[in-house]
């Protein structure tokens, strides 16, 4: 979508308690964390509606058909049984990695950041309401520097522009508000939304989070969020099914968080690429219900659509502690019924396309990274790989909490160990941060005197909010930009710049119960299950393994009813806030259709060497404050990628020799009409659903993107943006093609008006008048050439919920 001249909008209006800092004081700290406010009315998923999906599952492939758990809610949700599960496999024998899955998922949620760009979209569509239920979440534009009571009303004072919008926006359409300070998306999430069976696109990666309730919750751009706010069905190619079996149980240090790091480690960044993870065994039912999200949300790391555990009796009290009981009857009748009409369990006998078991008994804590989550090392081997590797011996900060580890019993595991050193008189080396993931936690852990405990070991407690996680890190230790220096945290993703924007910050993945016990060290060679930390006197101390409470005996406390969100009914007299100045928000022209014939005259802006994640191609961090305005943003195009000829970072040269920077050059073509291609390597985009990433290059000319392979979240996104995602049947062929060289497609215009159907070659016109001539892959569906002819998925679902005398004529 391109920016389109401001529509004359009501000038701002006051919005409500939260978002107007007034004289509150002490954001961090609130009186309401009992137990007496009623709590919310609980969102139940339409379970009728999906038996009724399911039952005809079951009557278009029989019911003599074994069924996985994740196949079960994902077909139970499909728009049309036959189309998407008998066409192209072979009469339904042969469905995943074939079908076209056309689903209608039962709810949305948005984080702020992604927000923005979903919101604009969906507003092109004239609609007065969303079609299924939705939530937006003001988690990620929130600055962690030096605690919650600081940085949250500094936070929402700089981006109170965008609040604003989010909130005018939110009432006009009937979607739930959660303003900043309540928490991040998917904590939240899974304390109110997330539930066995459901199906639920999120407009962020980590949304797999929810699949720790059972829910099949699946990270997508924004546009892709769009299809299931105005009714369309979002279409998915049917997943693989990777079974992961646990045995036995967890016991002193190891933690679920280290299942999936050391899944990440077998499996690697793409191994779960076109899969989904289903947990099963024994070894399911020893797990607490946080301890499961906490897989299911680093399942992103191994590149997997999503992943997910069966209902199990764990569920039931954390259901009943997030004040869902209402729910809990229909679910065990689903659970434990017949398994004809059971969506809630795996058929017996079913079958896996892959298998890994994984033992709890014998699995040790894991440290990963750094720069990549999958470098997995065994806690008793990572003193080595520091020597080995010449990682640095000392670490700067430990970092626990955020959407990935800050349930009760994270913080209440990690709060023992705090204690046992308190008792001896010992203080974190390092640097200590904690952070809440949701007001609800943060009540209950400051009822607890959880954080009274990390505050006294001189630990600063941040905001309910991704901070330090998601790049809103502001450091205050001294760390300068380009000085190496390592840092430990519980989060999920570690990426070169991803926490503090330096890309030599070494960041390396545990457990918050690691990360608390090497804080006391200071040193990475620190292993708190053999080694001791030396006292005054010649003692020594060595911390006992951690014990925790998986829920608080007393359930969970509200915190500030202010937090909680807006109503969900629309209200169409609430008029959206966007000022036509403004810097942080742009309104947006559809992008032009697709035209006629094979495109010709590409010129290759960049040939980009290794590792090309959503975090480089648009960086988050300070660039966050622009996601709702698309020319801003695009001035970070590609900004973190390497040149293959040069090896410099976003170092750009065009014909005429003239170096500039990546987006600069990418300006300046746009500006001449000259449109381009990047070339890549292998998994590119993979990282955040950030769908910017496929936005900024269209918005500046791009039409194709050739690479090695692909990352499921961007290659999607890059359609529905009507950039074409094109990989080298051939990888080797990566080698034939320069900066510069100009680009013309063979069979293109004929797989698009095919429906997908055909091959597509590339002609590389070299400048000494050669021609290479190199055949390539598509991936694109008849709906998603219908996407990229029309110049956007957007322009056609604009086109199919306007009146034919709204409709702009095109020549497509």
């Amino acid at each position: 979508m391109q920016p389109r001249t401001p529509l004359l909008r009501a000038t701002a209006q006051r919005v409500r308690c939260p978002l107007d800092l007034g004289s509150r004081r002490q954001y961090a700290q609130h009186a309401n964390t009992g137990h007496g406010t009623a709590r919310r009315r609980a969102a139940i998923p339409p379970y009728q509606k999906i038996l009724r999906g399911f039952e005809d599952v079951r009557s278009v492939l029989g019911e003599s058909r074994k069924l996985t758990l994740a196949e079960k809610i994902l077909y139970a949700h499909l728009d049309n049984v036959e189309e998407s599960l008998l066409e192209n496999t072979n009469n339904g024998k042969n469905i995943r990695g074939n079908a076209n899955l056309k689903l209608k998922p039962d709810r949305v949620a948005m984080q702020d950041a992604s927000a923005q760009m979903a919101i604009l979209q969906f507003m092109t569509c004239d609609l007065p309401s969303t079609a299924v239920p939705a939530s937006i979440h003001c988690d990620h534009m929130i600055v962690g520097e030096k605690g919650a009571d600081t940085d949250l009303p500094n936070s929402i004072a700089g981006n109170k522009e965008v609040y604003d919008f989010l909130e005018t926006a939110a009432k006009r359409y009937g979607i739930e508000f959660w303003p900043p300070g309540a928490g991040i998306i998917h904590q939240t999430v899974l304390e109110n939304y997330s539930a066995p069976g459901l199906m639920m696109l999120g407009t962020d990666s980590h949304t797999p989070n929810a699949g720790g309730l059972g829910a099949i919750a699946i990270g997508v751009g924004g546009a892709d969020a769009v299809d299931a706010l105005v009714d369309a069905p979002w279409e998915l190619k049917a997943p693989k099914i990777l079974n992961v079996r646990l045995e036995g149980k967890l016991s002193g240090w190891a933690s679920p968080k280290d299942v999936i790091l050391r899944l990440a480690g077998l499996l690697t960044v793409r191994g779960g690429t076109g899969s989904i993870i289903e947990y099963s065994g024994p070894g399911v039912d020893t797990l607490s219900a946080t301890g499961m999200a906490t897989i299911t949300n680093m399942g992103a790391e191994v590149g997997a659509t999503t992943s997910i555990f069966p209902f199990a009796e764990n569920h039931v009290p954390y259901l009943k502690a997030t004040g869902r009981s209402s729910i809990i009857d229909a679910v065990k009748g689903i659970a434990y019924g017949n398994e004809s009409y059971n969506f809630l369990r795996p058929d017996s006998g079913c079958e896996y396309d892959e298998q890994v078991v994984i033992d709890l008994s014998t699995l040790e804590p894991h440290i990963n990274g750094p720069f990549t989550p999958d470098l997995s090392t065994p806690l008793s081997k990572f003193k080595e790989a520091v020597e080995v590797n010449r990682w640095p011996k000392t670490f700067g900060a430990g970092l626990i909490g955020s959407c990935t580890n800050s349930s009760f019993e994270d913080m209440t595991r990690a709060e023992d160990l705090v204690k046992q050193a308190q008792a001896a008189g010992l203080r974190p080396k390092a640097d200590f941060f904690i952070t809440p993931g949701s007001e609800q936690i943060r009540a209950t852990l400051e009822e607890s005197s959880t954080l009274d405990t990390f505050s006294k070991a001189g630990g600063t407690v941040l905001a309910n909010a991704c901070g330090p996680c998601i790049g809103q890190w502001k450091r205050t230790d001294g760390v300068k930009k380009g000085e190496e220096n390592a840092i430990l945290c519980s989060y999920n993703r570690n990426f070169p710049g991803r926490n503090d924007g330096n890309g030599k910050t070494m960041s390396f993945l545990a457990s918050p119960e690691i990360v608390t016990a090497m804080a006391y060290s200071g040193s990475t060679e620190f292993n708190p299950l053999t080694d001791t930390i030396p006292m005054p006197g010649g003692k020594t101390f060595k911390f006992e393994p951690p014990t925790g409470s998986r829920l608080p005996g007393s359930g969970f406390a509200i915190g500030n009813p202010a937090f909680l969100p807006s109503s969900a009914e629309p209200d169409s007299s609430v008029q959206v806030v966007v000022d036509p100045q403004s810097d942080r928000l742009a309104l947006l022209d559809p992008f032009p259709p697709y035209g006629q014939g094979e495109l010709k005259g590409l010129k290759v802006l960049y040939k980009v060497k290794g590792q090309c994640t959503t975090d480089t191609i648009s960086a988050a961090g300070p660039w966050l404050k622009y996601k709702g305005h698309l020319p801003n943003i695009s001035e970070n195009t590609l900004i973190g990628a390497v040149n293959a000829k040069t090896g410099e970072t976003n170092v750009a040269y065009d014909a005429d020799g003239t170096n500039m920077s990546i987006p600069e050059l990418g300006k300046k073509w746009k500006q001449q009409g000259q449109q381009w291609i990047v070339v890549a390597e292998d998994n590119y985009g993979e990282g955040s659903a950030r769908e910017h990433a496929a936005l900024q290059p269209r918005y500046l000319g791009g039409r194709i993107i050739l690479a090695k392979s692909f990352a499921r979240i961007h290659q999607t996104n890059l359609k529905k943006q009507g950039v074409i995602p094109l990989t080298f049947t051939q990888k080797e062929d990566y080698d034939k093609i320069s900066a510069n060289d100009e680009i013309e497609t063979s069979g293109l215009w004929d797989v698009l008006q095919n429906g997908g159907e055909g091959h597509i070659k590339i002609l590389v016109h070299k400048r000494s008048g050669e021609v290479v001539e190199i055949p390539v892959e598509h991936t694109l569906s008849k709906d998603q050439c219908g996407f990229v002819l029309a110049g956007s998925a957007l322009n056609v679902l604009a086109k199919k919920t306007k009146p034919a005398a709204e409709q702009p004529t095109t020549d497509s």
